[in-house]
């Protein structure tokens, strides 16, 4: 991403920002709320259109107008705000424009849907769902997982994880670190936001700092041992 540039209604929230990030990469986005870190990845996943700059996937430019465009790319993000349907099951939500069909084309294959979703929840660590319940009978976190789910089901090359650990106990994001180091392995990028410090240390390949707007700072996770702002750090 070069030179992005965003306003709302006359504040600018994104002042020409570069960023970079390459496959099989964790790369953590951080900085005070305001500094720009939702916005600049909302614009990658085609929720917000910029006002200027150019995005490039592969080297090669891509216009990216709607979330519909960054899936086909390989794109998918997964927000603090949920996009499921709460009064959908899980496997609707998962399955969502995919479902299976019996030899009737408009008839759904629902043992075959709930297997296929259970199946993916499996493959990313989250079990102990069942995929025939509504969604607005599942605890916060619960959800969380689905969200995640359902944007595994493409497998997508880019994903964005938005403060993807708040809802989640210890159990659960260990099964989210897990999922992250496969991600790697499978040569996706993760675009890791976070407050916590402590696991963008644990996860992130590369930390880069927004602040007002801007890219101030792109640094290792540890460097000599030390992380971060501590004493030393060089």
């Amino acid at each position: 991403m070069r030179g992005i540039r965003k306003s709302f209604d006359g504040t600018q929230a994104l002042k020409g920002v570069d960023f970079s990030a390459r496959r099989g990469e964790v790369h953590a986005i951080v900085g005070e709320n305001g500094a720009g870190k939702s916005t600049l990845m909302k614009i990658l996943a085609g929720a917000l259109q910029r006002d200027a700059g150019e995005i490039l996937l592969d080297g090669q430019p891509a216009v990216i107008k709607s979330p519909l465009r960054a899936h086909r790319l390989g794109i998918r993000a997964v927000y603090q705000e949920f996009s499921l349907v709460r009064n959908l099951s899980i496997t609707e939500n998962i399955l969502l424009g995919q479902m299976p069909t019996h030899r009737l084309r408009w008839l759904v294959d629902w043992r075959e849907a709930h297997r296929l979703a259970e199946q993916k929840l499996a493959e990313i660590g989250f079990t102990g769902l069942d995929a025939r319940s509504l969604v607005s009978s599942l605890s916060v976190s619960h959800q969380q997982m689905v969200e995640i789910a359902k944007a595994a089901v493409t497998r997508p090359t880019v994903w964005i994880l938005d403060e993807p650990s708040a809802v989640l106990s210890q159990e659960e994001l260990k099964r989210l670190f897990a999922l992250i180091a496969q991600l790697k392995q499978e040569s996706a990028l993760v675009l890791y936001i976070s407050h916590r410090l402590d696991e963008v240390f644990k996860v992130a390949d590369r930390i880069t700092v927004l602040k007002d707007g801007e890219t101030v700072a792109v640094f290792p996770p540890l460097a000599g041992g030390r992380a971060i702002g501590e004493p030393g750090f060089a």
